[in-house]
C-alpha cells in the first residue's frame, strides 16, 4: 500500500513528534542527575557543537592582541583562587566534588594544547553554556584575559615548582597579630610580602599608600563597583574588619611617597607632561592631576607608583565606552583620561610616578 505524502500529513507528523517530545519532558522520565553521566553519543554531540561554536566565534569576534606574557603572577594568583578547584594545577589536584560534575572540568595541562590562543581567549572571555565554565568575572578587562591566556598556554609544560613560585610569597608570621598571617597571605602571592608587587608591571605598589585609598579600593572591588575579575574574586569574602587590617598593614610599609613628583623638563613631551600634571590644559578642559593627587590630598598617592601601572589604568579608563557623569566621583577618571592625548599617556604616567618604573 502506498501512502501519499501531503503537506497535511507532514504537519500532523511534526506536531505529533513535538507533542511526544513535550510529553516526555513533562513526564520527568529523563534523568538529569549529574551522577548518570551522558550517553556516549550525547557527549560526542555536545562537544562537537561546542568546538564548532568556539572555532567560528573566536575567528570573528576576538581582538587583535590576545596574549600577554608579561603578567604571569597576577594570572597565576587568579587561577589559584578561582580556577584550580575545578581544573587542578601543576602539583595540585582538583577538588573531588568538582570532578563529579557532568561534564567535569578538563585537565588544562592536556586540554590547553587542543585550542589556539584566539580560541582560549574567546572561551575565557565568554565561558561555555551548560558546562559550568563561567564568563570572565569583569567586563572590559581584556588585559586580564590576555595574561590568563598566557598562563593557560604555559600549563602543559609548567612544573609544580614553577607554579608554586608564581603563586606563593611567604609571610613572616612573627610580625603580624594572631590570624593576620593567613589574611595577608591571601594578598602576598601577587603583591609580595613588602607590598611592592613582586616587580610585576601590571600589579600596583601598595606599600605606603593611604589607608583610606586602600580601603576604598577593596570595598569597591567587593561590591563589583570597580572592574577586575582578579581583585573582585580576592575581595569578595573580605569583611570590613579584614579590609581595614589589610589596608593598615600595607600602608605601614615603606614604598610610595606623599610628595610632588620631581620636575623633569629634558624634552618637549616631558614638559607637556609636567604641564598636564601641575597645571592641566584648560583649552581641552583637562584638569591638573595635582589638583587631586598632590601631597595631603585624599586621592591615592602616585609618586613612586609603577609608571606602567598608571599608564595601563589611564588607557583602561580612556577606552571605557560607558557614558559617565563627571559629577559622580567614581566616573571622574574615565572623563579625565579621555581628554589626555594618547601620545601623552606614557609621559604623564612617568612624570606622576617620578621615575621610569
Amino acid at each position: 500500500m502506498t501512502i501519499r505524502l501531503t503537506w497535511k500529513r507532514v504537519i500532523v507528523s511534526l506536531l505529533g513528534i513535538f507533542a511526544f517530545g513535550m510529553a516526555f519532558a513533562w513526564s520527568g522520565i529523563f534523568n538529569v542527575a549529574a551522577s548518570s553521566g551522558h550517553w556516549a553519543i550525547s557527549n560526542w554531540f555536545l562537544h562537537w557543537v561546542m568546538r564548532n561554536s568556539v572555532r567560528t566565534h573566536a575567528a570573528i569576534s576576538t581582538p587583535e592582541t590576545i596574549i600577554d606574557r608579561g603578567g604571569m603572577v597576577s594570572a597565576a594568583g587568579h587561577f589559584a583562587q578561582a580556577c584550580a578547584s575545578c581544573h587542578g594545577a601543576p602539583g595540585v589536584r582538583p577538588l573531588p566534588v568538582m570532578q563529579r560534575a557532568t561534564p567535569h572540568a578538563p585537565d588544562l595541562s592536556v586540554n590547553a594544547r587542543e585550542w589556539s590562543d584566539r580560541q582560549l581567549f574567546w572561551i575565557l572571555r565568554h565561558g561555555v553554556k551548560f558546562s559550568g565554565m563561567p564568563a570572565w568575572g569583569a567586563d572590559g578587562r581584556d588585559d586580564e584575559i590576555r595574561r590568563m591566556v598566557a598562563f593557560v598556554r604555559a600549563l602543559p609544560t609548567m612544573t609544580p615548582a614553577r607554579y608554586r613560585a608564581l603563586v606563593a610569597a611567604p609571610v613572616a608570621p612573627a610580625s603580624l597579630p594572631a590570624g593576620g598571617a593567613a589574611l595577608v597571605a591571601r594578598c602576598t602571592g601577587c603583591h609580595g610580602t613588602d607590598g611592592r608587587g613582586r616587580g610585576q608591571g601590571d600589579i600596583p605598589i601598595l606599600a605606603g599608600q593611604r589607608v583610606a585609598a586602600l580601603e576604598a579600593a577593596l570595598r569597591a572591588y567587593r561590591a563589583s563597583e570597580r572592574d577586575s575579575a582578579v581583585m573582585q574574586q580576592a575581595a569578595a569574602t573580605l569583611d570590613d574588619t579584614q579590609i581595614s587590617a589589610l589596608a593598615r598593614h600595607f600602608a605601614a610599609k615603606p614604598g610610595l611617597e606623599d610628595r610632588p613628583a620631581a620636575a623633569i623638563t629634558a624634552s618637549r613631551s616631558q614638559r607637556r607632561a609636567q604641564q598636564i600634571v601641575e597645571r592641566g590644559v584648560p583649552r581641552i578642559q583637562l584638569p591638573a592631576c595635582a589638583s587631586c593627587h598632590a601631597p595631603g590630598k585624599p586621592q591615592p598617592i602616585l609618586t613612586g607608583q609603577r609608571a606602567s601601572y598608571i599608564a595601563a589604568r589611564l588607557r583602561h579608563w580612556k577606552g571605557d565606552g560607558k557614558e559617565n557623569d563627571a559629577r559622580q566621583s567614581q566616573a571622574i577618571m574615565p572623563v579625565i583620561a579621555r581628554r589626555i592625548p594618547e601620545e601623552m599617556i606614557d609621559p604623564v604616567a612617568r612624570y606622576l610616578a617620578g621615575s621610569g618604573r
